[in-house]
């Protein structure tokens, strides 16, 4: 995980705004609208440049869809260390797990086939509570 400190700046200030209003995972293009629907003027080159910034500097957190769509969740200051996600597909809401039977599988098939610096990602997929029929 970088440990890049993100410089501050008004848009960027307004994008994490909203991914942190939002309680979940959002894409980029629903910050996006976010902000347009806040009379935000920034565009969404801007909203990408500045979630992948809280990416890199541990601020935020990053999933891929099972449709292959980036989306992003703040997490503020950089957490305690490696974690999966359960992800909700319809609300984006997020809990963040502990995988400790993953991590000694992914250290065992690296050490089998003499791999190193190995990583991983492992997002879990179903619907919450409250968006359950």
């Amino acid at each position: 995980m970088a440990t890049t400190r993100h410089r501050a700046t008004r848009q960027g200030d307004a994008v994490r705004d909203a991914l942190r209003a939002a309680g979940g995972f959002r894409s980029a293009q629903d910050v996006y609208a976010t902000l347009r629907s806040q009379g935000a003027s920034a565009g969404l080159s801007t909203v990408y440049r500045h979630l992948q910034s809280f990416a890199d500097a541990g601020l935020a957190d990053v999933i891929h869809t099972s449709e292959g769509e980036t989306t992003y969740r703040y997490c503020g200051e950089p957490g305690p260390g490696h974690h999966h996600h359960l992800v909700c597909r319809d609300c984006g809401r997020a809990e963040e797990i502990e995988g400790r039977a993953i991590e000694r599988w992914a250290g065992t098939v690296a050490e089998k086939y003499g791999y190193t610096e190995v990583d991983h990602t492992v997002e879990l997929f179903g619907r919450c509570a409250a968006c359950s029929p």
